[in-house]
């Protein structure tokens, strides 16, 4: 059997390419590409490097997750046989799936990983910013509004074009304010490069298809983090803390509980009023009686509010199969009687 040796052909043009890849590719071992979208790849054929790649295989499938499944096939497939190289855009270890499987499922062929540059590096010198503060690499293919921190340097990869980059907004627009100045970093670092600084609303009317385009987006101040959980634990904190509010530190979970049911019955009213805007008022106060409580228990060392977080996590996890695990229930009825199966098992397991 072979060996599968997997390069990076850097984030951009030749003067990015790692001079260690540049010869182990001149070596004249069989080269497959991930895709020759890359600009490198014109030079090296100059050169007189010949090169198998999977484009068509990207043509041939709709789904991304097919794709690289018949990638990785095809791969320990000619490994099987002789050494080979893959080379991929950029750093091998930074948002490459294909080499993520290959190292999950290497089917007895040897695997190593040679090396590249990332585009990272360069794009924090384009934006200037120091990664130290914290950031998130994201994939605008795969970005959840949830999995977003205010708080830090967003980098969003493969924003292609005006389609994937009106996605992009429309997620982002759900956590930041229209207007707040991102930054569309083309080739980073090649002398291709170009950082247009625009407010978030304006990001989707880019022309054309750009391979080589990342996102930057800067944290929010704390209290422009409206949208953040974190920012409602942070307030919580130091209204609790040591400085904060005199009354909320003399309260205790008995005196608290006039309170909580106060606001209980006022969203029950606003319910019934079918008064959407006072509903989401009144939860929000039911949310602080919550944090007010769970604050109380760290504070009395009985208990935390990531104690809470776990019991409920587990909780919906355990009592919901039907949707995690693959357990029929499709009616109301069989959800609740699977429902009353589990809390009886609970119930005897604490016996």
């Amino acid at each position: 059997m072979g060996k599968i040796s997997v390069v990076g052909l850097g984030p951009g043009d030749m003067a990015q390419l790692p001079m260690g890849v540049y010869h182990l590719l001149k070596d004249g071992q069989p080269i497959f590409l991930r895709t020759k979208l890359h600009p490198v790849v014109e030079t090296l054929e100059k050169e007189g490097l010949e090169f198998d790649s999977f484009d068509a295989v990207y043509e041939a499938n709709e789904q991304f997750e097919g794709v690289y499944d018949k990638i990785v096939a095809q791969l320990i497939a000619a490994a099987e046989k002789q050494d080979i190289i893959y080379a991929v855009p950029g750093h091998p270890m930074v948002a490459e799936k294909t080499v993520q499987l290959l190292l999950e499922d290497k089917q007895g062929i040897e695997v190593e990983i040679k090396g590249g540059k990332s585009f990272l590096d360069d794009l924090f010198q384009a934006v200037r910013i120091d990664p130290v503060e914290g950031f998130q690499l994201l994939d605008a293919l795969d970005l959840k509004q949830d999995e977003i921190e205010l708080g830090q340097h967003v980098i969003i990869m493969q924003v292609f074009n005006e389609y994937i980059a009106s996605e992009v907004k429309l997620t982002l627009m759900e956590k930041y304010p229209d207007e707040h100045l991102v930054a569309l970093v083309h080739a980073a670092g090649s002398q291709a490069e170009k950082v247009e600084w625009l407010p978030l609303f304006e990001i989707d009317r880019m022309q054309g298809v750009h391979n080589l385009t990342s996102l930057y987006v800067p944290p929010l101040a704390q209290d422009d983090r409206t949208k953040s959980f974190q920012t409602l634990q942070y307030y919580i904190d130091t209204i609790t803390g040591e400085d904060g509010d005199v009354w909320i530190k003399a309260q205790t979970h008995e005196s608290l509980l006039p309170y909580l049911k106060e606001e209980t019955d006022e969203f029950i009213e606003a319910v019934e009023k079918e008064d959407s805007e006072n509903m989401v008022e009144e939860l929000g106060d039911i949310l602080m009686q919550v944090l007010y409580h769970t604050n109380l228990g760290e504070r009395s060392g009985y208990f935390s509010l990531e104690e809470v977080v776990e019991t409920l996590n587990k909780k919906l996890r355990r009592r919901h199969p039907h949707v995690f695990d693959g357990i029929e229930a499709t009616t109301a009825e069989e959800v609740d009687a699977l429902w009353q199966k589990i809390k009886l098992e609970e119930k005897r397991e604490l016996e």
